[in-house]
């Protein structure tokens, strides 16, 4: 029997007074790889905000690596946010600090101390997607590409069990986004879950897991129509 490592049950969301979803019910087991799909402002990061401590789950009831949604409190989302891995379409990079420096204040702000062990496990990341001798360079040296791995690298950084990204390859060219899905793709293989919103369904007939349509209050599960 597969272990869920997220559940919704007749989940209600609201983003200030907008109801975006109406008692929704949403599972996600260990391994899946879970595809959020809708147009602009169907709810799709409205949804992950919740997961991560961002948005209240307003009615029903939820729960994501062993927290329960309903009783989140301020002080429970440093705690939950180390467990998941979150990775934004626009990067998020603190532009006036290296690489090195970008993984640094997250491993410093989650509990870390010890020096090799730090310089260890950002080596680590670094390797696992793919980019080297870069640690010295500023956000703005890099490609979108290479911007975009490093914040991957940030997100893998406390052994995430599960990974949400929010159009990960939204501002990226085909080609760079082909090769951003190929190491998600990478990392699902090493066992990480990974939900994913994106409104580009050529890489979802590509990388195919669950799709999940978003849209008029509703989450529904769909099956990928393929390409003639």
């Amino acid at each position: 029997m597969q272990t869920s490592v997220l559940r919704l049950d007749k989940a209600t969301i609201y983003n200030d007074q907008n109801l975006i979803f109406s008692s929704i019910d949403f599972t996600v087991s260990k391994g899946d790889f879970v595809f959020l799909i809708g147009k602009t402002g169907s709810g799709k990061s409205s949804l992950l905000k919740v997961f991560y401590g961002d948005l209240i789950l307003s009615q029903g009831t939820g729960s994501i690596v062993g927290y329960d949604l309903t009783k989140l409190k301020d002080r429970d989302i440093p705690l939950l946010r180390r467990k998941l891995g979150i990775v934004f379409q626009d990067f998020k990079l603190l532009p006036d600090r290296t690489v090195f420096e970008n993984l640094l204040f997250v491993l410093k702000a989650t509990g870390w101390n010890d020096h090799s062990q730090i310089n260890e496990r950002i080596a680590d990341v670094l390797k696992q997607v793919n980019v080297i001798n870069s640690e010295k360079k500023f956000p703005f040296e890099l490609s979108g590409g290479e911007q975009q791995r490093i914040a991957i690298a940030r997100a893998l950084l406390n052994h995430p069990e599960i990974i949400l990204a929010d159009e990960p390859t939204g501002n990226l060219d085909p080609e760079t986004s082909q090769e951003i899905m190929q190491l998600f793709r990478n990392l699902h293989q090493s066992g990480i879950s990974i939900i994913m919103a994106t409104h580009d369904y050529n890489m979802i007939m590509k990388f195919p897991g669950k799709i999940y349509q978003c849209g008029q209050g509703q989450l529904k599960e769909v099956v990928a129509k393929k390409a003639n």
